[in-house]
């Protein structure tokens, strides 16, 4: 009986080590709810965090080169003409087969501009997209398209028939994807919750459930991490990385990004349409202090609208000096003395960088008023008529795809819903980089285009973001320069 009783305690104990291993819910913080859950309405941090674990791309960049998804292969016929061959085996989420329809449908739906796709500017060389076989899509662009490849890997896949049938507003509600994970339910602004698709092609997902809750204030996305309510917190400043550093039961992950921390400056609408004030603003701000002192090494700083890590990067074009007598002096030459500026922000952004230059403007005699908004109605603002988009705001900048092209033409093309400024040269010279494969060009042209946007101010480069994230230290993971945030990629480790 002795003998018999130990057993049962050793089975019991392996057992119960068996289960340890098993962790079914991974629960993740968000600074915000997801805007949306249609892929092709919106591309805001959060919102891609959730849905890119819902729907599929035909490709995706890992490591700086591009892999196959939906496509298992892809050919270049000639310099406007790139063919992508399909899976066959790939289904929805309701059971029916991925198609080549579905994929044109997709591309078509983003490029129409009744759509009002904030993906519209990085795909807007496509002309055609067509079905060229059962299981082949080819589509063709108006000049050769040097970051065709890495914008294709950044577009999600949809399915024509179900859009059809529920429309946009209906899909939204009850999106339907092909990936890893599909929605169970969305309850706005507190959670989505996903379940594994047990019929993904690529195997089985790592938890068969994952919450993603908006909680926006930083204090309690740390607490949550260390009482076990969350396992990972998708966006944590420098001080809080610093906080869970000296923490056992937790980790910090983080890695320098393609990701830019900019200024918005307004160039339409109030007193920044004046020219003289916005180079204000540009001298007033002093980006070291900033990196320093509130990133605490989580950045460095920049002095063009692009990171390192991005093809275009232009380290010659130098910023404006952080000067605040001239600064000062320009205020006044433009009879802004006393001026409100209406500053933007939400708690996406680092509250402590918004009041540093709300003070820095403050010291060069500007008034500068804080409007904090959930990140939805920021992102409507921002995109919205000029007068909507406040005088300043924060930014930071990712196209996922390590080209000037994703960064600043979304964000200083004329008629782009980004750009609150318009400037033909700056749109000619935009629209030769992109439209040539001669890189030695590319790289004169965008030199070229960091030049008018310094001289021009639409906005002010701070930093090279870092991604921080902090994770019970069960959880294994990588981040990646372009912030790919997908759970299939994660794993759990007692």
């Amino acid at each position: 009986m002795r003998r018999l009783a130990v057993a049962v305690l050793i089975a019991g104990a392996m057992s119960g080590a068996a289960d340890a291993q098993v962790k079914d819910l991974l629960t993740i913080d968000l600074p915000n709810d997801a805007a949306t859950l249609d892929p092709h309405l919106q591309s805001d941090t959060d919102s891609v965090a959730v849905y890119r674990n819902v729907f599929d791309s035909l490709i995706a960049s890992e490591g700086g080169k591009m892999t196959p998804r939906l496509a298992t292969g892809w050919r270049y016929t000639d310099d406007t003409t790139l063919v992508f061959d399909l899976r066959t085996d790939a289904t929805w989420h309701d059971g029916s087969k991925v198609t080549a329809e579905d994929v044109v449908f997709s591309i078509r739906r983003i490029t129409d501009p009744k759509t009002r796709s904030s993906q519209l500017s990085q795909l807007d060389q496509i002309i055609a997209a067509e079905v060229t076989g059962p299981a082949q899509v080819t589509l063709r662009t108006k000049t050769p398209f040097p970051p065709l490849l890495v914008q294709i890997g950044n577009i999600s896949i949809v399915p024509k028939a179900v859009i059809e049938k529920l429309g946009d507003a209906g899909f939204n509600q009850a999106p339907v994807g092909s990936g890893p994970y599909r929605v169970r339910s969305w309850q706005r602004g507190v959670q989505s919750v996903l379940d594994a698709n047990p019929a993904y092609w690529r195997g089985a997902a790592p938890f068969r459930q994952v919450n993603f809750r908006a909680v926006p204030d930083s204090a309690t996305r740390v607490a949550d991490l260390r009482a076990g309510r969350a396992d990972i917190n998708r966006q944590m400043s420098a001080d809080d990385a610093q906080n869970v550093k000296g923490d056992p039961a937790l980790q910090v992950l983080a890695t320098p990004t393609e990701r830019i921390g900019y200024l918005f400056v307004n160039a339409l609408w109030g007193p920044t349409k004046d020219l003289r004030v916005r180079q204000a603003v540009a001298m007033a701000i002093d980006r070291d202090a900033i990196v320093k002192t509130l990133l605490e090494g989580y950045a460095r700083p920049v002095n063009v609208m692009l990171t390192p890590v991005s093809f275009g990067y232009t380290p010659d074009v130098k910023t404006w000096p952080f000067d605040p007598a001239r600064a000062r002096a320009l205020v006044k030459e433009a009879g802004a003395e006393g001026a409100t500026l209406r500053f933007l922000n939400s708690p996406a952004y680092n509250r402590g960088i918004t009041e540093a230059i709300q003070q820095m403007l403050t010291d060069v005699g500007l008034k500068v008023e804080i409007a904090e908004m959930d990140m939805a109605s920021y992102l409507r603002n921002r995109q919205g008529a000029p007068g909507d988009a406040g005088s300043i705001a924060q930014g930071r900048w990712s196209c996922g795809c390590q080209d000037a092209d994703g960064t600043i033409f979304p964000l200083f093309r004329t008629g782009s819903p980004w750009a609150k400024y318009s400037n033909p040269e700056l749109d000619s010279t935009m629209d030769a980089a992109r439209s040539t494969l001669d890189a030695a060009k590319r790289l004169a042209l965008y030199r070229r285009a960091f030049e008018i946007i310094r001289e021009e101010v639409p906005a002010v480069p701070l930093y090279q973001d870092f991604a921080i994230y902090g994770a019970r230290k069960e959880l294994r993971w990588v981040p990646q320069p372009n912030e790919a945030f997908l759970v299939f990629d994660m794993r759990w480790q007692n």
